[in-house]
């Protein structure tokens, strides 16, 4: 132990205590200041001070570099919500993959970018266009039915009128006659008439708004449209009604049509003449099969141009991220005077030493630097702060206690205790061996499976439970023990060892809690 003590490789008791610190400088050329942070951040061991903590974010060398990723990201963020909507998902990031160049994958994100608002735009125009042409269809069919009743109805009273009054008259024959009609042709009036859709919830507050504008001077036909139909502005499904409206005037027009922007029903230029309306049907349906083929070839197009997003997504994700991330460290060096190296202090513990070394010596070789990057150890009186150093098994219990309090320096570590205490004391509470089991062949699963599910996403809850796999592991064993002494088996007395040797003083028990137990045994 007293070897170790003195600078071995493992710090005495490094459980029990956490590890020792050391205040480090690093002095690393700017040509390979890059790849050096990348390597030290894969690495894990350093903490590095901000050395430039007077300065604003815009005020930093590579502000420039930060907010390039950052529009990648907003990129990166828009393609996730268009695969999520299309139903799509991101395909795993490849644990072997080759090297992405930064600027490579920023032209190629603008470009997709560009593509996909594209073919979202065109196919949202679309969309409307279509949604419109089906609402014009139904206004064409529904008030078609109108003015078709009116002429089948007019032409059964003249019938009827013809059969009374053997006269010549006909439905063509003014109802006023020909001496009151030249008196003043300037009062001949014509009705105009307005067609469209109303949504239904609206219908009869819009019928009540009309005749109380034109003071009844107007007259109202609804129809009910059976299923409901997508509305052109909002695109959702909404349950509306055919609506006609007949005025005379152009100022009733203007108060009409007002009132129609008011209460969201969209309005269709409409014939009355039957022949036309059969003809405008046969267009409408023509235009509606025609866009309906563009739309799904257009849906096919954006389908395929997401996968292939999808594919590389999380590639192009974790590379913005790691960008950003050295960018921001970088940030925290300051530069030297001489503008050709980078100047950098953190707190790194005394075994990564070596470790650091290597890696500062690899980044050089690699950018193939003339200088290699100078590592020293500085003396100072500040607090170092902590560092566990832990492995699958005991990481979850030290963030167990990190979510309390973090120790201080040097101080004993309560994780250590936490390995026992906090599985057992669960087991006390729990105490039943046959849940214990099924508890256990759950976590047994996950144990086995970890290689796998590590690469997985599994999902806020399943990814808690899987962190904690050796926790409950403890768990389930401490639960299995506690239950055999309790006897519980599913909630259920199991005599696994014998009967007890304490019984009530009566068969009812009502004495046990008030008189307590006899030995029987």
């Amino acid at each position: 132990m007293g070897e170790r003590g003195r600078g071995g490789c493992c710090p005495p008791m490094d459980l029990m205590r956490s590890e020792p610190m050391h205040l480090v400088q690093l002095i690393i050329p700017i040509e390979s200041a890059h790849r050096t942070i990348s390597y030290l951040g894969d690495l894990g061991l350093i903490q590095f001070k901000d050395l430039n903590a007077e300065k604003s974010p815009f005020q930093r060398t590579y502000a420039n570099q930060i907010k390039r990723c950052g529009e990648m990201a907003r990129k990166l963020r828009f393609f996730r919500e268009q695969i999520l909507k299309a139903g799509f998902s991101p395909a795993e990031r490849s644990v072997t993959e080759a090297d992405l160049n930064l600027d490579d994958v920023e032209v190629k994100l603008g470009d997709l970018e560009a593509e996909l608002v594209e073919i979202n735009a065109n196919g949202d125009k679309l969309q409307r266009t279509y949604n419109e042409l089906a609402e014009y269809k139904l206004v064409i069919q529904k008030a078609g039915e109108f003015f078709h009743s009116a002429l089948s109805s007019a032409e059964a009273q003249q019938r009827e009128f013809a059969s009374n009054q053997s006269g010549e008259e006909s439905l063509e024959t003014p109802l006023l006659s020909e001496q009151e009609m030249t008196t003043d042709p300037s009062k001949q009036v014509k009705l105009g008439f307005i067609a469209g859709l109303v949504p239904r919830e609206k219908s009869i507050a819009f019928e009540r708004i009309l005749f109380r504008a034109t003071r009844g001077n107007v007259f109202l036909k609804q129809a009910v449209i059976d299923n409901p139909v997508t509305d052109p502005v909002s695109g959702e499904k909404v349950e509306k009604n055919v609506f006609a409206v007949f005025f005379s005037g152009e100022r009733a027009k203007n108060k009409i049509l007002k009132i129609c922007d008011a209460f969201g029903a969209n309005r269709y230029p409409f014939s009355e003449d039957l022949g036309k309306q059969a003809q405008m049907i046969t267009e409408v349906s023509g235009r509606l099969s025609e866009l309906k083929t563009t739309i799904d070839a257009g849906l096919v197009h954006r389908g395929n141009l997401l996968q292939t997003i999808g594919e590389q997504f999380e590639r192009w994700n974790f590379l913005v991220r790691r960008e950003k991330s050295i960018y921001h460290t970088l940030n925290m060096l300051s530069i030297d005077v001489t503008k050709k190296c980078l100047v950098a202090e953190g707190w790194s513990p005394v075994f990564a030493t070596k470790q650091i070394q290597d890696a500062l010596h690899r980044a050089t070789q690699d950018c193939n630097s003339q200088v290699d990057a100078i590592f020293q150890v500085l003396r100072t009186r500040e607090m170092p702060p902590t560092y566990f150093q832990t492995n699958k098994f005991t990481s979850a219990f030290q963030e167990i206690v990190d979510a309390y309090g973090v120790a201080k320096y040097q101080e004993a570590n309560p994780g250590v205790y936490t390995i026992v205490t906090f599985p057992f004391l669960f087991a006390v509470m729990f105490g039943d061996w046959g849940h214990g089991i099924c508890l256990l062949l759950g976590t047994l699963y996950f144990i086995i499976r970890e290689k796998k599910l590590s690469s997985q996403k599994l999902g806020d809850i399943m990814e808690m439970t899987f962190g904690g796999r050796y926790v409950i592991l403890l768990m389930a064993l401490f639960s299995i023990y506690t239950g055999f002494i309790y006897n519980e088996f599913f909630s259920v007395p199991f005599e696994f060892f014998s009967r007890s040797a304490y019984s009530c003083r009566d068969l009812s028990c009502s004495e046990a809690t008030t008189v307590g137990l006899i030995k029987t045994a």
